[in-house]
């Protein structure tokens, strides 16, 4: 726990602490505690090789998007975090900071859902279409780049599929946006995408796709299961045997109607 000091007179603010880096698909947030109370925060980005560069100055929040400080995605960074009071602003001594851990953006942030555009089965033939997440970089014609475009042939896919109603799953792996596998024509199958990065040794898995289901002719027990039909089936035996029972109850009525019906009158 940071604790307050005093230099030349002064008392210092405290320092940041838990600094955390937060990056997906290359967009990354700076986090940190705690909230400051009569100070400032202002960030400063320090790469291996580029030049130190001022973020969120005198902020009063926890967290500054760094995005556009971080274009070099190989370049390795550290973040300085400096607790700056407003006086402190009229001297030229450095205020005092805390130092995050190094990031690596082409090497730790996490790769995105990929977006299913079609997906088909014919026959035993199951293909699957689909999309690289975007990044927050752009080319110089203002269209943004995807992690692909910045990944290039390190970048893999993994299709994970399994009949439907099943928990055996299968998986395919492509550098392209297609994935072409056989399947049982007869049996319909679910399926979500997860992109990858055989090379890294943390982060090497992105986050899933959302999950989908081919419907090829699904009929009620695809839908539903065998219990439906174990209950509409102990149903149906309970209504023929009150059935049954009401029959016999009916038919002794009428037979005991037509006794008493032929029976001689008393007194006649």
């Amino acid at each position: 726990m940071a604790l307050f000091s005093v230099f030349k007179g002064n008392p210092e603010p405290p320092t940041a602490v838990n600094i955390t880096w937060s990056s997906i698909n290359f967009k990354t947030i700076l986090q940190w505690q705690p909230k400051p109370s009569g100070y400032f925060y202002t960030v400063e980005i320090h790469g291996q090789t580029s030049d130190t560069k001022k973020k969120c100055i005198m902020t009063t929040e926890t967290e500054c998007d760094v995005t556009d400080v971080l274009r070099n995605v190989k370049e390795t960074y550290t973040a300085h975090i400096l607790s700056v009071t407003s006086s402190g602003m009229d001297n030229f001594e450095e205020p005092p900071f805390a130092v995050s851990d190094k990031f690596t953006p082409y090497n730790q942030t996490v790769l995105g859902k990929p977006e299913i555009q079609n997906y088909t089965q014919k026959g035993s033939k199951l293909t699957v279409v689909f999309k690289d997440p975007l990044t927050p970089y752009t080319f110089r014609n203002g269209s943004f780049k995807s992690i692909r475009d910045i990944f290039q042939h390190d970048l893999q896919y993994k299709l994970y599929y399994w009949k439907d109603q099943s928990s055996g799953k299968k998986d395919a792996t492509t550098k392209s946006h297609t994935f072409e596998v056989s399947v049982d024509s007869t049996k319909n199958y679910c399926f979500y995408i997860q992109g990858f990065i055989p090379s890294r040794r943390e982060n090497r898995y992105g986050q899933e796709s959302t999950m989908l289901c081919t419907s090829i002719g699904r009929t009620i027990l695809d839908e539903y299961g065998a219990e439906v039909f174990i209950i509409i089936a102990v149903v149906a035996i309970a209504v023929i045997a009150l059935t049954i029972v009401l029959s016999v109850i009916l038919c002794k009525r009428k037979k005991a109607k037509a006794a008493r019906e032929k029976e001689p009158l008393n007194g006649i």
